[in-house]
């Protein structure tokens, strides 16, 4: 990787212990989130799939502020779920959040996440228009 890749980190001991970063910034102006839940100062913030979904992307905004970016320039979205019965929970969440903006998205139903009680994890890419 070049230098001109800035990597991102939240503090989160997961990100040393499994060597990634929050957020990494591309020379051509795209942000790409890594898997946000919705653990905030290292505790779960558990509730419904609704509640999960906002928080969790609460948590990918806050590495879009490190980048000076914000849910505006977000361009697309994914979604993991552990169960199709929460798509629509997290939908409105989504659309709460994006109508506005109206980025790509994907919602992936999976076999499970991290902790049983995270039933929602999101990953987000914003550009900056006009980059380096």
């Amino acid at each position: 990787m070049t230098d001109s890749v800035r990597r991102i980190s939240s503090g989160a001991p997961w990100e040393e212990k499994f060597g990634y970063s929050r957020a990494v910034e591309l020379p051509g102006g795209l942000v790409l989130v890594s898997g946000c839940t919705s653990v905030v100062n290292g505790q779960i913030s558990a509730g419904s799939p609704y509640e999960q979904a906002i928080t969790s992307f609460e948590v990918a905004f806050e590495a879009l502020k490190e980048a000076g970016l914000g849910r505006e320039d977000v361009v697309r979205t994914r979604m993991y779920l552990t169960h199709a019965r929460d798509v629509d929970d997290v939908g409105r969440a989504h659309k709460e959040l994006f109508d506005a903006v109206r980025p790509a998205a994907s919602m992936i139903i999976v076999a499970g996440l991290v902790d049983p009680s995270l039933v929602v994890e999101v990953e987000v890419e914003a550009y900056r228009a006009g980059a380096r």
